[in-house]
């Protein structure tokens, strides 16, 4: 139905070395719980889910690394509730259908907040940024006028 909160609980940014030579980073999203969290507006009772995350980004060889620790809710009806509780306590997974509705969220936030942490304590960006290669526009444009193009890295 909606994400109704989200909320950063814990940050962690450590650069442990000086970097040097090629920088593996890596990015992984965990769901560490999985709660009720019903919510009361008015005389109205909802049902929603509590999931409780971990963003990490690790910088490889031992350069660094980013964590962030949240809390995302999401309002569902009350039979899916019971089958994403129930499926967590078998086997501390949650169904596909509600990843693919929360991971979006928690991504953007947490790479956003990930990008401004690694900026803070000096290391690279844990997202691939745009490249930028500036071209003289075409004639008849004011002069100094420059077209930025987005180039895609290449790997």
């Amino acid at each position: 139905m909606a994400i109704v909160s989200f909320n950063f609980i814990r940050m962690n940014a450590e650069r442990q070395s000086t970097i040097r030579g090629r920088l593996n980073i890596n990015n992984n999203i965990t769901i560490k719980d999985v709660r009720n969290a019903d919510l009361a507006f008015g005389k109205a009772q909802e049902s929603a889910l509590r999931f409780t995350f971990e963003f990490l980004s690790s910088y490889e060889p031992k350069a660094g690394e980013i964590l962030i620790v949240g809390e995302l809710i999401d309002m569902l009806p009350e039979a899916e509730v019971k089958d994403i509780i129930d499926a967590w306590q078998r086997n501390k997974r949650v169904p596909q259908g509600a990843m693919a509705r929360i991971l979006p969220t928690i991504l953007n936030r947490c790479n956003i907040q990930a990008l401004i942490l690694s900026r803070d304590i000096n290391l690279p960006p844990p997202i691939p940024m745009p490249r930028v290669n500036v071209q003289e526009t075409q004639q008849g444009l004011p002069a100094g006028t420059h077209t930025v193009v987005k180039k895609p890295k290449k790997k």
